[in-house]
This record gives structure tokens, sequence and C-alpha cells, in this order.
């Protein structure tokens, strides 16, 4: 097995990380004119995003349109 990450080997800061990049993604997410969702599987941090780029009113488009929740 692949050891973790130094960024992501203790709990307490990755938790801190994932709340800092989930702030980002969110920050892009109002920035932009629409979102592009890329890959044949998305998990539940990228459904999430999805949800919250819909609650914005931001038109969102996937390379893989059977993976979306809504469809």
């Amino acid at each position: 097995m692949k050891s973790p990450h130094e960024l992501w080997s203790d709990p307490v800061e990755a938790e801190a990380l994932k709340v800092r990049l989930g702030e980002l993604h969110r920050a892009k997410i109002r920035l932009a004119d629409e979102v592009l969702v890329v890959g044949d599987c998305i998990g539940d941090s990228t459904r999430a995003e999805i949800a919250y780029a819909r609650s914005l009113g931001k038109p969102v488009r996937f390379t893989h349109p059977e993976v979306d929740p809504d469809a």
C-alpha cells in the first residue's frame, strides 16, 4: 500500500484542508459562468458541488451526461 501524502497524514489537518478546498471550490463556482463536470464517475463532493451550482442558477454540463444526478 502507498503511504498517504503528507498533506493527508494528520487527520486534523486533513479535515481542515478538506474544508478549505470545499470553500475554494464553492468560490470558483460562484465566479463561473457555467460548470463542466468531467468524467464518468462522480463522488459525493462533486454531487454536492453540482447541487450548489444549480442552487445559484449556474448551468451545469457533463462530458458524460448519464452521470447527471438529476437526469
